[in-house]
């Protein structure tokens, strides 16, 4: 009777310890220590009763001890989780990753199922995934703040050397220059890249001693990476890319450097494959998506160069100071504006910079270019506020347009076929052309033919400019009412507008 007695008081007494020793400190996430003393006093236990089970006779029995180890187990993977939530730094996860493989490694050497616990590793390998990212955002950010983005210059076997074993720079013609030569990229790639590699290598330390197969492993940093590269990467990348008084120059090495680093994607894929030892063509391995973040940011980069372009040519064409009452020009031929002629100076110097760009880009930012002068220039004619034209304004407006259909002609960027630069300004020209040769019968005669000279004439556009036109007439008619060449020339403009009102009215028909 008395050893029931015994049985049931120490049973009783040891749950009660049990609870003492599994309630953790209050700051046990501060220190790695902390985590130790918790670890070693549970341990510390469960020996003392596997001892006396395997060393007294019925004291404690198998079925107990599992109970108590269960209950025990409940309990320390609710605290690890609530206490390791708190921890911001990837070092100290790391620490308490491995003790926590000790501590399960110890007891499952006593014969107590640990899988809970490196089920638990498995859940703290997302947050500390999310810890990297976090980590690897302030990086890749001072990385982007801190770069000149201008190439790389490099005077020296040893500094080349130093540079093409941080990246994987294939470039043979590159390789035959003499020194001093330049790599076509700036500091960031070389960077950008040893810190992807140094995330890979910190997903795989907390890998390492879960008992995971090479493929699951393999998996996992995949997964990472695609993460730290569609999310955090992308997300600095664009932040780079939008930032304000980011320059042409910035953006078209921003475009230089994305295309290296996604041709370096597949020297990524070699990179995790010979630390997984799992090949890149596994079926179902994962693929990274390093080459469409890369793609992205690219094509964000061209966009804001666009963009930017368009802003800069705005600020010129604030500029612009017609005088839209101009007389006719007295023989000779006009002068461009000064305010176009420094906007072509600004559009020359900035297309020498995008030789190095992908031809595409560097075509489509100079149509863009083009175009949108075009059409900027349109509006100015066509602006509401401006109720009067006179002959003599568009005289000056042709000369305008003249100056950038010899730039356009010059070939300012590589690549394009013939004259197709110049069709950006056709719409202006062929309008232009009309009023300046005051070509209506063809016009109206030919109006609809394919083979037509002003095919790109819109006769609402011929007819709110005629508008203006006949206003100005109209005006310059209270004082010379009496002169016939401009009653002549008010009624031609009355018949022109009459035939045009007629032709628009069967084109809606």
């Amino acid at each position: 009777g008395l050893r029931d007695v015994f049985e049931n008081y120490y049973r009783k007494q040891r749950r009660k310890q049990a609870r003492l020793v599994l309630q953790p400190h209050s700051n046990m996430h501060e220190t790695l220590e902390g985590y130790r003393r918790y670890f070693n006093q549970i341990v510390g236990f469960f020996v003392v009763e596997d001892h006396v089970l395997h060393t007294t006779q019925g004291l404690v029995n198998r079925a107990y001890v599992e109970e108590l180890w269960e209950l025990a187990l409940s309990k320390i993977v609710a605290a690890l989780r609530t206490h390791s939530s708190y921890c911001d730094d990837p070092n100290l996860v790391l620490d308490l990753k491995n003790l926590i493989v000790l501590f399960a490694d110890t007891l499952q050497g006593y014969g107590f199922p640990v899988s809970q616990l490196f089920d638990m590793l498995l859940e703290m390998r997302e947050q500390y995934g999310e810890i990297l990212l976090k980590r690897w955002n302030f990086t890749f950010r001072q990385v982007l703040d801190q770069d000149n983005y201008s190439p790389i210059p490099v005077s020296t076997e040893e500094e080349y050397r130093h540079y093409t074993s941080q990246f994987p720079l294939q470039d043979p013609e590159l390789e035959k220059l003499p020194f001093p030569k330049k790599l076509p990229f700036s500091e960031f790639v070389p960077k950008v890249y040893c810190q992807l590699k140094e995330f890979i290598y910190a997903c795989l330390k907390y890998s390492e001693d879960l008992h995971l197969s090479s493929t699951e492993v393999d998996d996992m940093i995949r997964k990472s990476t695609n993460l730290l590269l569609t999310r955090t990467l992308s997300n600095c990348l664009q932040y780079a890319i939008k930032k304000k008084n980011v320059g042409l120059a910035e953006l078209v090495q921003v475009i230089i450097n994305t295309t290296h680093l996604e041709q370096s994607c597949h020297f990524l894929e070699e990179f995790i494959s010979n630390i997984t030892n799992v090949p890149p063509d596994t079926v179902n391995a994962t693929k990274l998506y390093g080459t469409s973040t890369f793609k992205d940011a690219r094509h964000a980069a061209e966009a804001e160069i666009y963009t930017n372009l368009n802003a800069k040519i705005d600020q010129f064409l604030q500029l612009a100071d017609y005088d839209w009452m101009a007389a006719p020009p007295a023989g000779g031929s006009l002068s461009a504006s000064d305010y176009l002629i420094d906007l072509i100076a600004f559009l020359k110097s900035t297309f020498s910079v995008f030789t190095n760009l992908p031809g595409k880009v560097a075509q489509t930012a100079c149509m863009s270019a083009c175009k949108h002068i075009s059409t900027s220039l349109m509006e100015l004619l066509l602006n509401p506020e401006v109720r009067q034209i006179s002959i003599g304004a568009l005289h000056q407006l042709n000369a305008d347009v003249k100056e950038c259909e010899s730039f356009a002609r010059a070939g300012p960027v590589a690549g394009f076929q013939g004259d197709t630069l110049l069709l950006a300004f056709s719409d202006l020209r062929q309008l232009l052309d009309l009023f300046t040769q005051w070509d209506w019968s063809t016009y109206l005669v030919d109006y609809g033919k394919p083979t037509c000279k002003y095919l790109r004439v819109n006769p609402h556009t011929s007819l709110a400019l005629l508008e203006k036109m006949k206003e100005t007439s109209r005006k310059n008619n209270v004082f010379a009412q009496f002169r016939k060449t401009d009653r002549d020339r008010q009624k031609l403009i009355d018949t022109i507008i009459k035939q045009l009102r007629n032709l628009i009215t069967q084109q809606q028909a």
